[in-house]
């Protein structure tokens, strides 16, 4: 390990700052703070992972109302769309419903130079899809059969696979489901789905270690992160995934601002006067 590796695996893995007691909700500016020093080393990794040409899928995964979203959120927000792509797909048409479960999957995995999030995976037919019926247990055994050999076969291709599970506690998942049936802006969030997903909550629960267990190898871990406090988990999230590349930060190129090619000048403001511009209330 050189030196700048080490230094950059104790940054990532070692104690995270005293922010607030053990217990206590994260104080919005110390985590803010926090972030901000971790998305500059987000941007240091996608240079590295564009200049290297990695090709990365990273699998979220938990219970709904897990912060999943969030935490996605808060590893793109200031990265390139190209480079950081995220992926949510709907439920299948019935025509995708005939292909190989699998397949439009892999229409979206990563080229040279890409990281692909999967916002929920194909690991919906160990979770939601046997709870709620939509497929069957012969299917649902199929898979967890044929999924630790599949993910191999992607390591062995060369594709750094990583893959979180984001578990909330039962009283945090009901305070989150309250607070969206409250909240007008967050009512969109809450499906039926949702909701018949907190009754079934300990058929989630045995799905969900029927999955651990036999999907968790050394060529595809999982790991898991606790996410009753949401600011905590991605901070944790992120400094985990920083840990997974042998990265160094790129030198910067210095870069200069070019004048206005002034021979062809006009005043291109008075043909913009007559256009339709929007009411200006603010």
């Amino acid at each position: 390990m050189s030196k700048h590796e080490g230094k950059k695996k104790a940054k990532h893995e070692g104690t995270a700052p005293e922010t607030a007691a053990p217990g206590e909700k994260m104080r919005r500016k110390d985590y803010e703070r926090e972030l901000g020093e971790l998305q500059i080393e987000l941007s240091a990794l996608q240079a590295w992972i564009k200049l290297t040409g990695q090709r990365v899928v990273i699998v979220f995964e938990g219970r709904d109302a897990a912060g999943k979203g969030g935490t996605i959120r808060a590893i793109t927000e200031r990265l390139s769309p190209r480079v950081f792509q995220v992926v949510a797909l709907p439920a299948p048409s019935d025509r995708e419903k005939t292909q190989l479960y699998m397949q439009r999957y892999l229409n979206h995995f990563p080229a040279a130079g890409e990281v692909v999030i999967f916002d929920r995976s194909w690991y919906n037919r160990a979770g939601v899809e046997i709870v709620m019926g939509f497929s069957t247990e012969d299917e649902r055994d199929h898979f967890l059969v044929a999924t630790p050999w599949f993910e191999n076969n992607l390591v062995e291709q060369g594709i750094t696979l990583i893959k979180y599970w984001l578990e909330v506690g039962e009283v945090e998942q009901e305070r989150r489901f309250r607070a969206r049936i409250e909240d007008p802006v967050r009512q969109w969030k809450l499906s039926p789905m949702d909701l018949e997903s907190r009754k079934r909550w300990y058929e989630y629960s045995r799905a969900r270690d029927l999955m651990l267990s036999a999907t968790d190898t050394d060529a595809a871990p999982w790991s898991i992160v606790r996410s009753d406090d949401k600011k905590r988990a991605r901070l944790n999230v992120i400094r985990h995934l920083l840990s997974q590349f042998p990265y160094d930060p790129l030198p910067k190129t210095k870069v200069k601002l070019p004048d206005r090619d002034m021979e062809d000048a006009y005043d291109d403001q008075a043909t913009m006067v007559d256009r339709r511009w929007i009411p200006e209330h603010w």
